[in-house]
């Protein structure tokens, strides 16, 4: 409790005037901070800004919309800000709850009587606040397959239908455990609670009333709108193409967790409302009251504090709002998240008590650069003089990586070879799982192929490991790969050769059932 008095406490008085102008010995700072990072992780595009007392202070883009195309990175380049999205569908939520649309401790069954958990208590006691918090129970990134990798087919009515399967790991509201799915459901209730499409009401009451004009949501015409970044991962020493969009650009049922796309000037516009003390937009025009801020911005929901961040950050708190994590740095209060979707890496830092802000955006494999970046720019605002080199945190995370256990280590597979038909003839088949749906376990030639009907990237060729089986994806950004397990019921379930993989590879939530032969 006094911790989190503490926080309220802070959230109160983070419209209190500070004046930390950007000298031009601080642009050269964040310069050499931003060179260092970009060439050391080698990156095909970066756009970094930073807000200081309500002005744009720095601004800076390198690199391009596709490796080796020319066409450069500029403050107007749409990226995919991912799970920065979140905070968009809970200030969309406090501006209908202001309007007297719904109210948080509302029963998502109000408004969607489809919705339906495991357990019949808990889906009549979910409110509308715990879609926003991680507090389901269900294991991390439980059913996020439903939402990536994408495109798939995957709809937000099957994504709803799909909740009652999946199976609780920890009491309800018991802990924090991230989860997309419930942000789907948030973005549903609160187009049922306005009556139109999430992506219609996000135009509304975000892009159009801040000034956001480049941002997208929904369908749109990538060439139509143009400048837009496209994803990448390192394969090889090199920056590749991964997932480029087509001309076309269709509505994603991931919309309100992480689907929307903004360049580097919306974001500061976006940044530049939250830290103005009275939440004004760029009109002057208020946005959201202070009350309904503050209770964004209040932890809902404890969260691991990581040896990293005591060690970095000298944090002593790590907490959940609804759309934001509250931590504090060096004694400061931060409100920030991150974006991740495969080959786009994104970060919103806020510090309220000294009205600063900072994002940046990424088109490639930047986990490392981001936590470095983050790390670097955190400081550079919260220990003046005292701020470590970009080599210093790059350095710790190698440390980190290994000194990491052997269970967590990927496995050796190297030695793998095509399954052959005839060695898994007895477990040929077409399966289901009650919320993945159907999937093929069938001979081609002298291969046998993994295909989803619903996930058409998640499909490759089966291959021998030993005596273990896994699936080599036939596309480079479906990286997770899993080993399948055949038992003699019938049944097929699946884990990742890689136990740090991204949650979003959830397969350990999934259990086929063999209902019929190949086709």
């Amino acid at each position: 409790m006094k911790v989190l008095s503490r926080i309220l406490l802070i959230a109160a008085l983070a419209g209190a005037s500070y004046v930390n102008a950007q000298s031009t010995d601080g642009r050269q700072d964040i310069d050499l901070i931003f060179d260092q990072v970009y060439e050391r992780y080698r990156l095909p595009g970066l756009a970094v800004g930073v807000i200081e007392d309500g002005k744009v202070t720095y601004t800076r883009t390198a690199g391009e919309l596709i490796a080796g195309s020319g066409k450069p990175v500029t403050a107007d380049t749409l990226f995919k800000i991912a799970s920065n999205t979140k905070a968009m569908t809970t200030g969309t939520l406090a501006r209908l709850v202001e309007a007297g649309k719904l109210h948080w401790d509302d029963p998502v069954t109000r408004y969607l009587p489809q919705f339906k958990m495991s357990d019949p208590w808990i889906t009549r006691e979910v409110q509308v606040r715990d879609l926003l918090m991680h507090n389901s129970g269900l294991r991390e990134g439980a059913g996020d397959l439903m939402l990536w990798p994408e495109p798939n087919l995957f709809t937000r009515a099957d994504i709803i239908a799909g909740l009652r399967y999946l199976k609780p790991q920890h009491s309800f509201r018991s802990r924090y455990d991230y989860d997309n799915l419930m942000y789907v459901v948030a973005g549903e209730v609160a187009a049922a609670a306005a009556g139109m499409p999430y992506e219609e009401l996000v135009r509304r009451e975000v892009f159009g009333p801040l000034g956001m004009a480049r941002c997208q949501v929904g369908a749109w015409n990538r060439d139509g709108v143009g400048n837009v970044a496209q994803a990448h991962m390192r394969r090889d020493d090199r920056n590749v193409l991964i997932n480029e969009d087509e001309a076309l650009i269709p509505n994603i049922s991931s919309a309100a967790a992480g689907g929307v796309r903004c360049s580097l000037n919306d974001m500061l516009k976006w940044m530049r409302m939250w830290l103005d003390p009275q939440l004004r937009s760029d009109k002057g025009d208020p946005w959201l009251t202070t009350a309904q801020r503050d209770i964004l911005w209040t932890a809902q929901m404890p969260m691991p504090l990581s040896e990293r961040q005591r060690a970095w950050d000298n944090s002593r708190f790590n907490a959940y709002g609804y759309g934001w994590r509250l931590s504090d740095v060096d004694g400061v209060l931060r409100v920030a998240h991150t974006g991740t979707l495969s080959g786009m890496y994104s970060a919103v830092t806020l510090l309220p008590e000294k009205r600063v802000g900072f994002v940046f955006l990424i088109n490639g494999e930047g986990a490392d650069a981001r936590a470095v970046l983050n790390a670097v720019l955190v400081k550079h605002f919260t220990s003046t003089g005292k701020a470590l080199p970009v080599a210093y945190y790059a350095d710790e995370l190698v440390k980190e990586k290994e000194r990491q256990p052997k269970e967590k280590q990927v496995p050796d597979t190297s030695s793998r070879r095509p399954a052959a038909p005839a060695a898994m003839s007895k477990w040929l088949g077409t399966y289901r799982d009650p919320w993945f749906g159907e999937i093929s376990v069938c001979a081609h030639e002298d291969r046998v192929r993994f295909v989803s009907a619903k996930s058409p990237q998640l499909s490759g060729d089966v291959m021998a490991v030993g005596e273990r089986l896994l699936v080599d994806w036939y596309d480079a950004s479906a990286d997770a790969e899993p080993w399948l397990q055949f038992a003699p019921a019938g049944t097929l379930t699946l884990a990742k050769v890689d136990p740090d993989a991204d949650f979003s590879n959830d397969y350990e939530d999934l259990f086929f059932t063999r209902v019929g032969g190949c086709r």
